[in-house]
């Protein structure tokens, strides 16, 4: 129980919990206050995970006949003690105040690493406060913490309240599909000393498909099909991706600009050149609209083509609104447009009468996963330019990064719905959580060390399988470690700083 002189509104309990300046003079220990903070950032998103919820739930509020001597603002004590956060539990408090002649408490819920004397310090310590200061406090931590490691280590490795968890797995997975392939062929088109036997060695060997450039370059598409299911806006886009992104460019001039260069370095010296004139693409994500010499970070293509889906769907939603109405006088309502769809659904009807249900989740994981195959195995079988023009080329250029996409999202559905088994348990697993949050960060990086590390052999490489095994899970490796440092200093930071002007 606390007790203290001060009058306190139901705006600013949280206020009173927010630790002014002075509270780093004072004997409040850290994971008090980590916890405390991780509480209350929570508190401030559109959307907060359900244990801050709960917490905030708990707090008492003023209720009805206060004149008649209804003035303890008890909360739920039930409540407060359910609550599990990361790494800490609900602990009900209760504060003591006096407000003239009227002395009442309000209930409390903290994380249960403070203890009573951190929660007094916290609540009481300093002048009269005020609405604007506790706004004051508050913009100020928050600033603050959005420099803080403890704070954006706890966001990145968190596992809490994950959306369409699936995701998470599948975006990893692709990243390492990624820079398999990019670790062996940037090293193939410039550093190896048995580049043509690789080459037969790719024909030949269904091994290849995590190296080959056509089914790789399927990965990116994948990230482009999540990014739509994640329903991530064009703001979060850019507070997430583009301080990094531009922080990359600014990396490559800076780091490749300085080191002493080696007898593979040309392609370093090339990426300089063209960040140095083709900076301001990347900044205003228009790079991809150039060709491929006279673009700055060219793996970076991705997160423009991202940037200006995005800034079009409203046009795409625009243009369908316009041929909405000419769509239902002369389509949509006609029998002749309709009967194929009842037929098939009445064929389907009779189907299901003898069979059990979940056979159309059968189908579409038959169709889905046999789809994909066909894709990469005819990304083999075509990879050859011919010369004449080759309709089955065509075709398969025109339609496989939609197909692809179409059932990478079946998967994705099936398993949010419960259709997906043993492949949700796997895809869904909490490891893969903060991998995917570091992915945006590891997916720009990678090319740099990958780069880096070619640029400074004396001599060129030798490919066998182990060899490039090795090479592969010690690019994946540092990329990992770059990617979550970059995340914790660079990309969650201004998140926080976002969420602190919002």
């Amino acid at each position: 129980m606390l007790s203290g002189s001060s009058a306190v509104t139901l705006s600013a309990i949280l206020g009173l919990l927010l630790p002014g300046p002075a509270v780093r003079t004072l004997n409040v220990t850290a994971k008090c206050l980590q916890d405390t903070i991780a509480f209350l950032t929570e508190l401030d998103k559109d959307t907060p995970e359900e244990y801050a919820a709960l917490m905030f739930d708990a707090f008492g509020k003023p209720g009805s006949d206060v004149t008649g001597g209804n003035v303890n603002q008890v909360g739920s004590l039930t409540e407060c003690l359910s609550v599990q956060g990361p790494g800490f539990k609900g602990q009900y408090c209760q504060l003591f105040l006096k407000q003239g002649a009227v002395e009442y408490f309000v209930g409390i819920c903290v994380p249960d690493s403070c203890d009573e004397e951190e929660v007094k310090t916290l609540v009481f310590y300093g002048e009269p406060l005020t609405g604007f200061r506790f706004y004051s406090r508050f913009l100020v931590l928050h600033y603050l913490q959005a420099f803080s490691v403890q704070a954006s280590s706890v966001a990145v490795l968190g596992t809490v309240g994950v959306t369409f968890s699936s995701l998470n797995g599948i975006r990893v997975l692709s990243l390492l599909w990624v820079v398999c392939g990019h670790t062996v062929q940037l090293s193939a088109y410039s550093n190896l000393d048995n580049s043509k036997r690789w080459k037969e060695t790719v024909a030949s060997s269904p091994l290849y498909v995590f190296a080959f450039s056509g089914p790789v370059y399927l990965a990116v598409d994948t990230f482009l099909s999540g990014d739509i299911l994640s329903l991530r806006l064009v703001a979060y886009f850019l507070f997430k991706v583009q301080p990094l992104h531009l922080f990359m460019v600014c990396l490559i001039i800076a780091l490749f600009s300085v080191l002493q260069r080696g007898v593979f370095w040309f392609i370093a010296e090339d990426e300089v050149v063209s960040c140095k004139k083709y900076w301001w693409s990347n900044l205003l994500l228009v790079n991809n609209l150039f060709t491929i010499t006279n673009i700055c970070a060219p793996w970076t293509w991705y997160l423009s083509i991202d940037f200006q889906f995005y800034v079009t769907t409203p046009l795409v939603i625009f243009l369908y609104r316009l041929t909405h109405e000419n769509y239902f006088q002369y389509y949509y309502n006609k029998p002749y447009t309709r009967y194929g769809p009842y037929l098939l659904g009445m064929l389907a009807g009779l189907y299901m009468t003898t069979k059990t249900e979940g056979w159309q989740a059968a189908a579409g994981w038959l169709s889905s996963l046999s789809a994909m195959a066909l894709l990469v195995g005819l990304a083999y079988a075509l990879k050859d330019v011919p010369p004449h023009v080759s309709l089955a080329r065509a075709v398969y250029q025109g339609l496989h990064r939609s197909v692809w996409a179409l059932a990478l999202v079946w998967i994705i559905l099936a398993c949010e719905e419960g259709y997906g088994g043993f492949v949700n348990t796997f895809l869904s697993m909490k490891v893969w959580t903060p991998l995917s949050n570091i992915s945006f960060a590891c997916y720009l990086v990678h090319p740099v060390l990958i780069l880096l590390f070619n640029g400074k052999q004396e001599t060129s490489m030798h490919y066998t399988d182990l060899n490039f095994l090795y090479l592969f899970l010690s690019h994946m490796v540092v990329t990992v470690v770059l990617g979550y440092v970059l995340t914790v200093l660079i990309e969650k930071p201004y998140l926080f700083l976002s969420n602190a002007k919002g």
